[in-house]
């Protein structure tokens, strides 16, 4: 599984970059500044949790456990749900769909919960 988090670590970092750069120089003249605000929180919080995710991942490495696994699934799924709803949002200025973000801010919680549980039980005092 540790392989397997660190590839999508990587690969939502790779997107991270891609969509930044993407709004900085293909959106910006297009957004609102309130839309680019909410366009830019997506991409932060993306970037954050993907690096978190990377942790979790060299963390699962030495220290293999199911509930650091669920953990790197929280992280991903609220990626997905926070700053995809922030994206698709900022980019179509559909308004219900900043009702999925707080889902995808409790996935991140929970991960980080998880994290903490996992390394609390693989690790002694």
């Amino acid at each position: 599984m540790s392989k397997i988090i660190l590839m999508t670590a990587s690969a939502l970092l790779v997107l991270a970059v891609a969509i930044g750069a993407f709004g900085a120089h293909g959106l910006k003249s297009h957004f609102s500044n309130e839309m680019m605000q909410v366009y830019k929180t997506g991409v932060e919080y993306h970037f954050y949790h993907a690096l978190g995710l990377l942790l979790v991942g060299l963390l699962s490495v030495s220290m293999p456990s199911s509930v650091i696994n669920w953990s790197a699934i929280c992280l991903t799924v609220g990626i997905v749900l926070f700053s995809g709803s922030l994206y698709l949002l900022s980019v179509t200025g559909i308004k219900w769909l900043g009702a999925i973000t707080p889902l995808g801010g409790l996935s991140f919680i929970a991960g980080w919960i998880l994290l903490f549980v996992g390394v609390w039980k693989k690790l002694p005092m």
